[in-house]
């Protein structure tokens, strides 16, 4: 709309000087070498506005014509250079799609219409990757480490395939490089750091995490959570060869992360050993109370070595009393009640978790069970039951179940990826396995307390050639009241009976969905040793 107001505009005025021209009549006398032209002001306007414009006309066809080449080359690189993204765009949509032949004509369609631009190089590389041409995709990417621009696409590709081929040491040096030029880079920090960790080298991984740090790739939170994750590691490497620097490095990563379970354990268990029992019991409580969990518990109750059970299970109240409620704390307080003989306890504390109990309480109430009464039957049963029951928490990182905790993941090497939580998909946690060595032990010292009296039928060992005879046990009380009250001589013994052999428990096989316990309708009667 301004335009075309702009354009009447001109018209107007245009017009309005060709009026005011004809209206004011004049002439224009021109004498040149002999030469004499005499017109009017109107045409003398108009000739040299028509020398102007073919003035103007001649420079643009010259202009044109030395041009030419230059613009034609222009239209020509244009024209490849669209016909080179447009191979970049088909490219990558067939690397999306899994579509390896597709990727691989448009990748040489790419580099031969754009030549070195990085993203016909990415494609080139990718494509190798979809056909699997390790060999092919790995020189792409050394080829864009000779350039500035793409050095870190390049370092990144390699450290991607040396991974892949399982190359520890050129994964390595291919992080510290890009780690070198860019050390706030993310992917290469955390590959040093998780090969210096997998080295045992927790100190380089701790330098290499302050530098991403100060170049600002990492949050504060984030920060001091890696911080005290690394100091754990390095505290729990070396807390039996150097305590003193073991005990500060524990303490430190408790203060950054007061809730990490690993680091109070250390400092717990450390503090506690060089007399300073208040400072340790402070950080024990404080993780226990974030995170209840059974090495808290464990390092809490020995806070004093030379404590009595008694004393020993005082002090595991008074940390149980921040997480009540947990299950944690009341198998900690069944434990505590356990060592110190005090059955009563031990029984109250299991008495809510019977409800659908886990291993762990199905093996406490079997030690419980075969310490208070020596009932060993009562004890193999809940040891069968432990093994159909609930699942108690593990150490898990990207699903692999660990006895300890570690600093980083076995299977992706990602820092602080061990989580406490319910393992997936299996049937026995190691914790299960300690608590049954327990188990075992007081099955076995129940047995062991009981009189060795022979409770089925004695088997009658005869002489070569003869038929062994089964013949029903007698209690010894029996076999010596009968005779004196008939007056009759002692019943002839066996020349020699079969010592009763007892097997050290172990933890039973299931049973099977359908096998009934004890306590079930139509479940057969247990024995003693049953």
């Amino acid at each position: 709309m301004i335009r075309l107001v702009v354009y009447l505009l001109v018209l107007a005025l245009l017009a309005f000087g060709i009026a005011w021209l004809a209206d004011r009549p004049g002439a224009v006398v021109i004498d040149w070498q002999g030469w004499q032209v005499e017109t009017s002001i109107l045409v003398a306007a108009s000739a040299l506005l028509a020398l102007l414009a073919a003035a103007i006309l001649l420079w643009t066809l010259l202009r044109l014509i030395v041009r030419s080449p230059d613009t034609i080359a222009h239209s020509w690189r244009n024209r490849r250079r669209t016909r080179g993204w447009a191979a970049v765009t088909r490219g990558l949509v067939a690397v999306g799609s899994g579509d390896a032949v597709g990727a691989r004509r448009a990748a040489n369609d790419a580099q031969r219409l754009l030549g070195e631009e990085p993203l016909s190089k990415l494609l080139a590389a990718q494509a190798a990757q979809l056909s699997g041409d390790a060999a092919g995709a790995e020189a792409v990417f050394r080829s864009m480490t000779e350039s500035s621009g793409t050095r870190l696409l390049g370092l990144r590709g390699l450290h991607v395939e040396a991974r892949r081929r399982g190359d520890q040491s050129a994964a390595l040096q291919a992080a510290e490089e890009a780690a070198r030029h860019e050390p706030g880079l993310a992917w290469a920090a955390d590959a040093v750091i998780e090969a210096r960790c997998l080295n045992g080298d927790f100190a380089g991984a701790l330098a290499m995490l302050e530098r991403e740090a100060a170049h600002g790739a990492l949050d504060r939170a984030t920060h001091r959570r890696r911080r005290a994750v690394l100091l754990a590691a390095q505290a729990q490497a070396i807390e039996l060869s150097d305590p003193a620097s073991a005990r500060e490095k524990a303490q430190e990563a408790a203060r950054l992360a007061p809730t990490l379970v690993p680091a109070a354990d250390i400092a717990g268990r450390l503090l506690g050993a060089a007399g300073d029992v208040r400072k340790a019991a402070k950080i024990l409580e404080a993780a226990y109370a974030a995170t209840p969990h059974p090495d808290l518990a464990d390092a809490y109750l020995h806070l004093r070595p030379g404590d009595a059970s008694r004393e020993r299970l005082k002090r595991v109240r008074t940390l149980t009393a921040h997480q009540p409620a947990h299950p944690e704390s009341a198998m900690a307080l069944a434990r505590a009640a356990l060592d110190a003989q005090d059955f009563d306890v031990a029984r109250t504390a299991l008495a809510p978790l019977l409800v659908a109990p886990t291993q762990r309480a199905c093996l406490l109430m079997a030690e419980l069970e075969a310490g208070e009464h020596g009932d060993v039957g009562k004890a193999r049963e809940w040891t069968a039951r432990a093994v159909r029951a609930q699942r108690d928490p593990a150490w898990v990182a990207d699903g692999v179940v660990a006895e300890a905790w570690g600093p980083i993941s076995p299977v992706s090497g990602r820092l602080d990826a061990y989580e406490w939580k319910l393992p997936p998909g299996l049937a026995t946690t190691p914790m299960l396995e300690n608590e049954a060595e327990r188990v075992k032990l007081a099955i076995a010292a129940a047995i062991e307390s009981r009189p060795q009296v022979a409770e089925g039928p004695v088997v009658d060992l005869s002489p070569a050639g003869a038929s062994p005879t089964l013949a029903p046990a007698v209690p010894e009380a029996e076999g010596k009241a009968e005779p004196e009250k008939a007056g009759a001589k002692p019943a002839p013994q066996p020349a020699a009976l079969a010592t009763p052999v007892v097997a050290m428990p172990h933890l039973p096989d299931d049973p099977g969905p359908g096998a009934p316990f004890a306590d079930e309708p139509g479940a057969v009667p247990r024995g003693p040793y049953m």
